[in-house]
């Protein structure tokens, strides 16, 4: 109880509880902020992005050309976006990465300014590059070809990985106008229980093999 006499002492000494006759319209506009919040944290999925799973990228929808293409690419069975996109050094810096990219992303597609063309910022490159280099050391660190390759060092340090890679992962279309949509459910943006394929055409399918199988 008298910690409770604290806490209330210290929000009327900085003046934090309004006066008693406006109490009434505060806790409903604090309830409502706090309704809110909530209602956009369901509404946009977001605790979806504290997973390794790469379909949390398609939420906002313009990444939809990324992960098609990377879900094309051999890259789809050994690395995920986070795998590529968030660096790797620490867990406290791979979440503050993480939360600082994703709020931006939400602020360009909320006052829809996303670009046809996504490329990644400097921040972005440089924990991209970092990424490759740390799955692919054996290649790019091989001592046999530091020993007979000339200036292999600077050949391989002076540029990104993707200026000579350029169709690793996500290949070379990767406008939102080039690239379709997949046929493949997104779990964030669909209820359960869809199907692709709807349950008239598999009945008729149905039918069709068993007209086509042999009599006995």
């Amino acid at each position: 109880m008298a910690k409770f006499q604290n806490i209330k002492r210290f929000f009327f000494k900085y003046s934090l509880i309004p006066p008693k006759k406006w109490r009434p319209a505060a806790i409903v506009l604090v309830a409502s902020f706090f309704g809110l919040g909530l209602y956009i944290l369901k509404l946009s999925n977001a605790a979806a992005y504290l997973s390794d799973d790469p379909q949390a990228c398609v939420n906002c929808h313009v990444m939809t050309p990324q992960y098609i293409t990377w879900s094309r690419s051999a890259h789809r069975e050994v690395a995920t976006c986070n795998d590529c996109h968030v660096p790797h050094n620490n867990v406290f810096n791979q979440y503050y990465f993480k939360a600082m990219d994703g709020l931006y992303h939400s602020y360009i597609f909320t006052i829809r300014a996303e670009p046809q063309v996504i490329q990644a910022r400097q921040p972005s490159v440089e924990v991209i590059q970092d990424n490759c280099i740390r799955c692919h050391a054996p290649q790019v660190k091989d001592a046999k070809t530091e020993a007979f390759v000339e200036d292999h060092h600077f050949n391989r340090t002076d540029r990104t990985c993707w200026e000579c890679h350029r169709e690793t992962p996500h290949g070379r279309v990767k406008s939102l106008s080039a690239v379709g949509h997949m046929l493949e459910p997104i779990k964030a943006q669909t209820p359960s229980g869809l199907q692709v394929v709807p349950n008239w055409l598999k009945d008729a399918m149905q039918e069709k093999n068993q007209e086509t199988l042999p009599q006995k």
